[in-house]
């Protein structure tokens, strides 16, 4: 298969069909689940799919150690490779290094306004046009949300798309409309909220904000937790 096959049957397109044509510039989406259910892989699958769309990424980390992104995204760009037997395979991969910034912090200490500044330096400064920028690690039971709603504005000023993964914690009832309960001061920042939960044999992907409406829709697509990779339903 080539890419640009690829990139039109890529499962995501019925995400983005359920979200009126996907994440819009200048807004921001999160994807909530507790730990270890699957942000991280849901994230970079997004992001490894906008890449080989020719876009522009900056991935911000809160995870001590780079490395560990990196190898999200190698494993997972192995395995869409093996899966769709993707030719020039060597040529996409290259590509999307060329088109992909890691940027990592450690939210202890972190300075309100640091982040968006270090975002535009890499913009303005770096010409990096991103189009597209990840945020994942962020504690937010920790977080300011005076940070969170920095980036808000700035993915309105710069124009881009945000992907923000939030932690939730296990057994804790949800609010009216399936909102997690960690995630109610900052609901007035989110324009779309998708929720994780684990069926065993595979991640399930629910909607529950779609800009201004609230819904609990299934999406019809899942994660393979042994893959990595976000699939259509069976």
């Amino acid at each position: 298969m080539v890419k640009e096959e690829f990139v039109q049957r890529n499962p995501l397109r019925i995400l983005e069909k359920s979200i009126r044509g996907g994440l819009k510039p200048g807004n921001m989406a999160v994807i909530a689940s507790p730990k270890g259910v699957g942000k991280t892989a849901c994230l970079v699958y997004i992001s490894t799919v906008s890449l080989m769309q020719g876009r522009h990424v900056i991935h911000v980390s809160f995870s001590s150690r780079t490395d560990h992104i990196i190898s999200w995204y190698e494993d997972i760009f192995r395995e869409i490779a093996k899966k769709r037997n993707l030719e020039d395979a060597m040529e996409t991969h290259n590509e999307i290094i060329r088109n992909r910034v890691i940027m990592n912090f450690n939210q202890e200490g972190l300075v309100p306004g640091q982040v968006v500044r270090s975002l535009k330096s890499m913009i303005k400064d770096g010409n990096f046009a991103a189009d597209l920028v990840i945020v994942d690690g962020y504690n937010l039971s920790r977080g300011n949300i005076e940070n969170f709603k920095a980036l808000k504005e700035f993915a309105a000023e710069m124009g881009v798309c945000i992907w923000f993964s939030a932690s939730t914690k296990e057994g804790v009832p949800l609010l009216p409309g399936g909102v997690p309960e960690e995630l109610k001061p900052f609901m007035e920042y989110v324009d779309v909220l998708i929720t994780l939960s684990d069926k065993k044999d595979f991640i399930a992907l629910q909607l529950v904000k779609d800009y201004e409406n609230y819904t609990q829709e299934n999406l019809h697509v899942r994660l393979d937790p042994r893959t990595l990779l976000i699939a259509e339903e069976e």
